[in-house]
C-alpha cells in the first residue's frame, strides 16, 4: 500500500466529518476512513493509477481560484467544511457553472436519482415562484464569474415559465443550458422551438444507452424510442440547435455502451454537441453497490477500448480546459483533477466523401498550450495560433478571434465533439479537498451559492419548504483578477 495523500471525509451513515486517505494499491486508488461508532468504508476512486498521477501532473494549479474576502464571507456559527457552504471562506475555486433546481417534481420516477425528485407532476411540492428564480440568477450574475447557467430538478420542462426563464438568464449570460429527460420533447416539436427561440444555448439530455436495456433498469421503462424522438424534434427548433448527451454510467449496466454512444453523436453530430458521461452517483434515491461502482479511469478506458480512435492519453483534467475556455475568454475551470476528464473529437465534414472524425490532440498541441498558460496565466493569441496545426479548424479559430462573435463560436464549436466524464461524488468517496475546488455551484433561494457535490449530498437534505425570501447578495465570490459584470 502506498498512501497518496489524507483528507477528510464524511461518514456514509452518520455524516459525522472524518479522517480519511487515499492510497494506490495493486494499480488502483482507493479511499480508506473510520466512523467510531459506524466502522470502516473503503471504496474505489480510481481503477488506473498510473493515469490519476498523469492527470495530477497535467492539472494547472492555480486555475480558477478565487479571491476571498474574508470579512464579508464571516460565518458567526462555523461548522466546518462542507456545512458551510454559502461560499465558505474555504471554498477555493469560482464558479463556472450555475445550477438552478426549478422545481423538484418530476414526470418520472427513476431508480437512479441523485436528485431524489418524486415522481410527482400534479403539482403537490410548490415550486418557487418566476421572481424568486430570477432572483437567484441576478445572485449568480452579481456576485459570479459563472460561464452560464443551468435549469435543472426534478423535471425542468414542467415548468409552463420555463422559456421566460430562459429568455431571462440570456439577458444575463451568453450559455444558458436545460436538463430534460426529453418526455416533453418528444410529445412536440412546437414546444423545442418555444424553448429553442427563447435562447437555449444546449439542451442536455438524459441519454444512458442505444439499447432499452439501460433505461429499463435505470429508469424503470423503455425510453430509447422517446430519446431519438426528442433529438428529432429538436432538430426541426431553430437554425442551430444543440444537445448533449448525458449518461449515467453503471458498472455492469451500460458500460459496454460507451463507445456505441459516442458513434451514435458522430452520426448525430449536426445537433450533438458532445457525451458527458456521469458515473453512477450512490445518493439521493440511489443505492450504494459496490459492484456498480465506476470511476472517471473506467469510463476514459472503455473509450479507448470501444472506439479505437480515441485513447486515453487524448483526455486531460478539467483545468486544462482553463487553456481552451481562456483563449475563447471564457471563465476558468478550476476543479481537482480527479473530478473528471475530457476531450474532443474534431469533425471535418467532406461532402459526399462523408466525415473525418479525429482526437483534437490530431489539431491541437495541447501540451504547448498548457505551458503557455501556466507560464503567463493566460493565453495570448499567437500562442493559441502556434498550437494549431493548419487547416479549416485554425481557419475557424482565426474567423472567432477576428469577430469575438457569438456566432463565430458556435461554428468553431459545431466542428467539435465534447467527449468528457464527470464524477459527482457520494457519502462513500466524499473528498473535501475536491469539495474545495467545485466549479459547478447550486443557487438557493436564500442567497446561497453551494457546491454540486456537497448540496447534492448534505445541503440538498434541509428542503426548503417556504421560498419567500430576501436574497442576499454574497461578497468576495469572484475569481482572482476578474471585474465585476456590467
Amino acid at each position: 500500500m502506498h498512501i497518496i495523500r489524507t483528507t477528510k471525509s464524511i461518514c456514509p451513515v452518520c455524516y459525522r466529518i472524518i479522517d480519511a486517505k487515499l492510497y494506490e494499491e495493486n494499480g488502483a486508488v482507493y479511499m480508506d476512513k473510520s466512523c467510531a461508532e459506524h466502522g470502516t468504508f473503503k471504496d474505489l476512486c480510481w481503477s488506473d493509477y498510473r493515469l490519476y498521477k498523469q492527470f495530477e501532473t497535467k492539472d494547472i494549479e492555480g486555475a480558477g481560484r478565487r479571491e476571498i474576502n474574508t470579512e464579508s464571507a464571516a460565518i458567526s456559527e462555523y461548522k466546518g467544511c462542507p456545512f458551510d457552504c454559502g461560499l465558505c471562506p474555504q471554498h477555493e475555486s469560482s464558479t463556472v457553472l450555475g445550477v438552478i433546481d426549478v422545481t423538484e417534481r418530476c414526470n418520472l420516477r427513476c431508480p437512479t436519482c441523485f436528485a431524489k425528485s418524486n415522481g410527482n407532476s400534479s403539482g403537490h411540492d410548490k415550486d418557487p415562484d418566476i421572481e424568486e428564480i430570477k432572483a437567484i440568477i441576478d445572485n449568480f450574475a452579481a456576485n459570479t464569474n459563472a460561464a452560464g447557467l443551468q435549469f435543472s430538478g426534478g423535471e425542468p420542462t414542467l415548468r409552463e415559465d420555463l422559456p421566460e426563464l430562459i429568455s431571462y438568464a440570456r439577458k444575463k449570460f451568453d450559455h444558458v443550458e436545460v436538463d430534460t429527460n426529453g418526455l416533453k420533447m418528444a410529445q412536440s416539436e412546437e414546444y423545442c422551438k418555444e424553448i429553442e427561440s427563447a435562447g437555449t444555448s444546449v439542451v442536455y439530455l438524459q441519454f444512458d444507452g442505444v439499447t432499452e436495456a439501460p433505461y429499463e433498469k435505470l429508469r424503470g421503462q423503455k425510453l430509447l424510442e422517446v430519446k431519438k424522438k426528442a433529438i428529432e424534434n429538436h432538430r426541426k427548433a431553430g437554425p442551430k440547435p444543440a444537445i448533449v448527451l448525458v449518461p449515467t454510467v453503471v458498472k455492469g449496466v451500460n458500460d459496454n455502451q460507451i463507445g456505441a454512444i459516442i458513434k451514435f453523436a458522430i452520426e448525430n453530430s449536426d445537433i450533438i454537441r458532445g457525451v458527458n458521461f456521469q458515473p453512477v452517483s450512490f445518493c439521493g434515491r440511489t443505492s450504494y453497490n459496490e459492484n456498480e461502482r465506476i470511476t472517471v479511469s473506467d469510463v476514459i478506458g472503455k473509450v479507448e477500448e470501444q472506439t479505437g480512435f480515441l485513447h486515453k492519453d487524448d483526455f486531460f483534467p478539467p483545468s486544462l480546459m482553463s487553456v481552451l475556455l481562456g483563449t475563447l475568454g471564457k471563465s476558468e475551470v478550476g476543479c481537482h483533477f480527479s473530478c473528471g476528464a475530457f476531450s474532443y473529437l474534431v469533425i471535418e465534414k467532406n461532402g459526399k466523401a462523408g466525415e473525418k472524425v479525429e482526437p483534437i490532440t490530431k489539431y491541437v498541441d495541447m501540451e504547448r498550450l498548457a505551458a503557455a498558460y501556466k507560464k503567463k496565466k493566460k493565453i495570448p493569441v499567437f500562442a493559441a495560433l502556434r498550437s494549431i496545426h493548419p487547416g479549416f479548424l485554425k481557419e475557424l479559430f482565426i474567423g472567432f478571434v477576428k469577430s469575438h462573435s457569438y456566432w463565430d463560436l458556435s461554428d468553431l464549436h459545431f466542428n467539435l465533439l465534447f467527449i468528457g466524464s464527470m464524477h459527482f461524488m457520494d457519502p462513500y468517496n466524499f473528498d473535501l479537498e475536491r469539495v474545495k475546488r467545485c466549479v459547478i455551484h447550486y443557487g438557493l433561494p436564500d442567497g446561497r451559492i453551494v457546491p454540486f457535490c456537497s448540496y447534492n449530498n448534505i445541503h440538498r437534505k434541509e428542503k426548503i419548504t417556504n421560498y419567500k425570501h430576501q436574497i442576499k447578495p454574497l461578497q468576495g465570490l469572484r475569481g482572482r483578477g476578474q471585474s465585476p459584470r456590467k
